[in-house]
């Protein structure tokens, strides 16, 4: 007899990346890092990644002074012309 228990589909690091930077209010840095527990390095690698795949990423100036930028998602690849 075989059990036939599924398992969720696992989240991907860069699902959660992106998830993060769909949001309103989008994502910072620290806050990508601390996510994916991934090095500064490579959060930034993973943005020019999805920039690479026609997503649009953009960057706000810190709303607080010492802050981190702020990256958001404005569109992705299906509406890239």
């Amino acid at each position: 007899m075989y059990r036939t228990t599924s398992t969720p589909p696992r989240e991907t690091k860069s699902a959660i990346l992106r998830k993060l930077l769909s949001r309103k209010a989008g994502a910072d840095l620290t806050t990508l890092q601390s996510a994916t527990g991934w090095q500064p390095h490579s959060v930034r690698a993973a943005l020019s990644g999805l920039r690479k795949a026609g997503y649009r990423i953009d960057r706000a100036d810190p709303a607080k002074p010492g802050g981190g930028a702020v990256y958001r998602i404005t569109s992705g690849p299906e509406s890239a012309t």
